[in-house]
């Protein structure tokens, strides 16, 4: 033994992100925030219509059968996965714009709101799911009023209370990187902060002030596909110059 320490063999550089996959990022953020508010609208606006007005239990029990059955089916079991999955897709690729000007304070909030809202989102459609589960299932007791009220008002509360301030949350976490970033035009903060406001403030159980929501991220969806599609025009005209 010498007492020298032998030299370390040079360490290969870590590889860096592939500038395909980074440009199109934006893109995905856009297709996928567009594919939410469309899912998500929808899946509300399915499920928001109720048992007529005056109806006893049998009525009631007949409309669910009849009409509310499909309407929680098609709602809870085939848009709400989707459109899960598509805002996960959306938070994963904002921050992907947003890029080292990531504040850790502001990303911490804004992707645990993001995962919250996602969280109560699908806790609403499985309490809707289970109606449609014990309606297959023979070993389910039967359906009666009470069960039925009590599924769709615990449900409702998940998603008009609980996933609207969650959402309320992510818009004004996301206005206010955007804006400090400049990632986002200064007018889509502003409504951001409006429509978040709205929502946290709001006490009621109108679907319309939840709809909002996917309007705003349609709105910031459709604006960041425009970017991209400038920045590439920007990018074609230079290397037809050089």
């Amino acid at each position: 033994m010498t007492g020298e320490s032998e030299p370390r063999a040079p360490q290969a550089p870590m590889s860096s992100p592939s500038p395909e996959l980074g440009s199109r990022a934006p893109r995905s953020a856009g297709v996928a925030g567009i594919a939410f508010s469309i899912l998500f609208a929808a899946s509300i606006l399915i499920v928001t219509g109720g048992p007529p007005q005056g109806a006893d239990e049998a009525g009631v029990l007949l409309w669910f059968q009849t009409e509310g059955l499909t309407r929680v089916t098609i709602s809870a079991l085939y848009l709400a996965p989707f459109a899960g999955i598509a805002f996960l897709w959306f938070i994963g690729v904002i921050r992907d714009r947003v890029g080292i000007h990531e504040d850790r304070l502001f990303s911490t909030v804004f992707l645990g709101s993001g995962l919250l809202f996602i969280a109560m989102y699908w806790s609403a459609a499985a309490n809707l799911a289970s109606l449609v589960a014990g309606n297959r299932f023979d070993v389910a007791p039967p359906l009666n009023t009470e069960t039925l009220e009590t599924i769709r008002s615990a449900a409702f509360s998940f998603l008009y209370v609980l996933a609207a301030r969650a959402a309320a949350v992510f818009m004004l976490v996301t206005s206010t990187i955007g804006w400090r970033t400049k990632a986002f035009p200064r007018l889509l903060s502003l409504i951001g902060y409006g429509i978040a406001l709205l929502m946290m403030l709001s006490l009621s159980f109108l679907h319309l002030i939840v709809l909002l929501f996917p309007v705003w991220v349609f709105i910031a969806s459709v604006y960041v596909l425009a970017t991209e599609v400038r920045g590439r025009q920007a990018e074609g005209q230079t290397e037809k110059q050089t």
